[in-house]
């Protein structure tokens, strides 16, 4: 899913030596099919060259008010073009004129004649950012209805400072704009999430697990967020990144996932739990606190399991229950096993993969409910995720309908 396909994003860079990683937030829009248009001011163009902007855009870079070129009035019309203004970097200067209503300059005056939303991405040496009238101004600017901020971040700085006031890498940037263009339709709800694999020790060293990556869990997990719910992760172990706007929790075992999960449930209350951890079903019935040694073992090895807690089920039969979403993934028979968990779990909605889809970054599925299957895919997990999330807000709807009557 595109959602910035087709979009028209005005990029206003300002005077920092963070210009440069314009460049990249550039191809990381155009990536994602957007149209983007480069407003410079006369001090940006002092670090990098109008050529390179025109270059990544195939656009002329909008610099001067006075173009003789343009017979249009400049700022007005690029208003009107654009579906969301983005200044990246903002410096303090730029920040302040934007807080006061300054227009002494093209990108100072379509700021103040917006009509759509506008993120700003302030870039400045650290004291810069700490001095009290900046942070009068940030203040004041995030009270404004369509004004957002992406960063800044805290580290080392071009002059040698380290402290808060570096540009956002241009991936979070680029993300905090893929997310403004997301309609909130999970606003105001919590949903809490497991992911990845577990890993049930033998010894120090070993221990039953499996190749889970924990890609369509985390792919869930940020389209949650995207769509404006506030998102709970608990996660096995995995080398994923955590996506923005999630609170992660990090476990290894099912029953530090189950404690985990459980404990939740009571502080948070979630609307929705979606269980796309693979659980391992048994683990080992004793471990040992020393290395297990071949050498004292004979040709085989028995192993003696016990069954995991199945948190699914556990979460599906509370009494007051969230809304819950499991994953099944079978090798034979998908929908009538899916069927089979859907009403053993207590699940709402069971979404049925093939197994092979664990470790892989595509996914084809049939999401099924007690009355319906819808076939998904095959597709990203990312696009899956998507899906997953408009039914979601179907099922909520349906659930508060129910409720009512």
């Amino acid at each position: 899913m595109h959602i910035l396909k087709g979009k028209k994003i005005l990029l206003g860079i300002t005077g920092s030596i963070a210009a440069y990683k314009a460049c990249e937030l550039i191809r990381l829009l155009v990536k994602n099919q957007a149209e983007v248009q480069v407003v410079l001011t006369e001090a940006a163009s002092h670090f990098v060259g109008e050529a390179t902007f025109e270059a990544l855009t195939r656009r002329k870079v909008a610099k001067n008010m006075w173009d003789s070129s343009n017979s249009t009035i400049a700022h007005i019309d690029l208003v009107d073009w654009a579906d969301l203004i983005v200044v990246a970097p903002a410096t303090a200067n730029f920040i302040a004129k934007l807080r006061n209503g300054i227009c002494d300059d093209l990108l100072s005056s379509l700021c103040a004649a917006r009509k759509t939303p506008i993120i700003v991405a302030p870039a400045m040496n650290c004291f810069m950012w700490d001095n009290p009238a900046n942070l009068e101004n940030v203040e004041k600017l995030q009270s404004w209805p369509g004004v957002s901020f992406s960063g800044p971040e805290a580290g080392i700085q071009a002059c040698g400072d380290n402290g808060k006031g570096r540009l956002k890498e241009p991936a979070g940037i680029a993300e905090d704009i893929i997310r403004s263009f997301y309609p909130k339709l999970l606003s105001g709800k919590k949903v809490l999430i497991t992911a990845g694999p577990t890993f049930e020790a033998l010894d120090p060293v070993r221990g039953i697990t499996n190749s889970s990556s924990g890609k369509q869990g985390y792919s869930i997990a940020s389209a949650c967020s995207r769509y404006g719910a506030e998102v709970l992760l608990v996660s096995g172990p995995v080398h994923q990144q955590t996506p923005a706007g999630a609170v992660r929790f990090n476990v290894t075992s099912a029953e530090e996932m189950k404690n985990c999960v459980i404990q939740l449930l009571e502080e948070e209350k979630p609307d929705v739990f979606i269980s796309v951890a693979a659980v391992a079903d048994y683990r080992p019935a004793h471990f040992s606190d020393k290395k297990i040694k071949k050498e004292n073992s004979s040709d085989s090895y028995s192993l003696e399991l016990t069954k995991n807690p199945d948190i699914l089920s556990l979460v599906g039969h509370l009494e007051s229950k969230p809304l819950c979403i499991g994953f099944a993934a079978e090798t034979n028979d998908v929908i009538d096993n899916g069927r089979l968990k859907l009403q053993r779990k207590g699940a709402d909605l069971i979404v049925a993969n093939p197994a092979n889809a664990i470790n892989s970054d595509s996914n084809d599925a049939v999401f099924i409910t007690k009355d319906s299957l819808k076939t998904v895919g095959p597709g990203s997990k990312e696009a899956l995720a998507d899906t997953l999330v408009l039914e979601i807000n179907r099922l909520l709807k349906d659930r508060n309908c129910e409720r009512s009557n």
